[in-house]
């Protein structure tokens, strides 16, 4: 698989097989992208592995939580804002055909508010997925420590799509920085920056076959001299 490919076929998978990920192959990938360019040879990325026993047990955990904050408990606040406050155009129209082609896919009107919330639920069961991974990093750290992150969390993915596997980094579970970081470990001097789903996905599910649409090259590139 090239490059070319692995970035091709990538994309964020809401819908997983049940099929094992090898604990090699994720030690091989994360080892891999520990090359991934980072400002000052900084590396400032913490991974923390869940799978098995330990991730249906995390599961169970955090069906829980979501009944505990649907009866109103507010006790956890998220590490970030995961979206500027008012989003603006192009950028708010780019996420409202992003969720109105996936919510389609499945035949799920805008107004069945409730069937959204289900789906969206599902992210804390990791959209079925076998193995899950999430990333820390120091409170300390600025802006460019946290675009080594997604320097680091793209070439997992890539990785990823080489060894024939499928991902969803998932910034939602910042929303429970508490639960987690009580959950795997992550000291208060860390903070939750994302969570990611990693499995087979089920390529039958149309919410894994719908287009995704990229804004075109002029709309956010400009050359200069060529």
């Amino acid at each position: 698989m090239t490059v070319y490919e692995a970035l091709a076929s990538r994309r964020s998978v809401r819908d997983f097989l049940p099929t094992p990920v090898s604990g090699d192959v994720i030690r091989r990938v994360l080892e891999a992208a520990s090359r991934a360019p980072s400002g000052g040879n900084v590396q400032p990325w913490h991974i923390d592995v869940v799978a098995g026993e330990r991730l249906d047990e995390l599961k169970a955990i955090m069906q829980r939580r979501l009944q505990e904050v649907a009866a109103g408990d507010r006790s956890e606040q998220p590490e970030y804002d995961i979206y500027p406050k008012e989003l603006w155009a192009p950028y708010r129209d780019y996420r409202f055909q992003l969720g109105e082609a996936m919510y389609a896919s499945m035949g799920v009107p805008r107004e069945d508010k409730a069937r959204r919330l289900q789906w969206f639920a599902r992210n804390y069961q990791f959209f079925g997925a076998p193995m899950a991974l999430f990333c820390s990093i120091d409170r300390r750290m600025g802006p460019p420590q946290w675009s080594d992150l997604g320097m680091f969390l793209q070439s997992v993915m890539l990785l990823l799509r080489e060894e024939g596997l499928d991902s969803c980094p998932q910034e939602c579970w910042s929303v429970y920085p508490k639960t987690i970081g009580d959950f795997v470990g992550i000291p208060a001097e860390r903070m939750l920056f994302c969570g990611m789903s990693i499995g087979h996905a089920n390529t039958e599910h149309p919410v894994n076959r719908f287009p995704v649409e990229r804004a075109p090259l002029a709309a956010f590139a400009r050359f200069h001299g060529i």
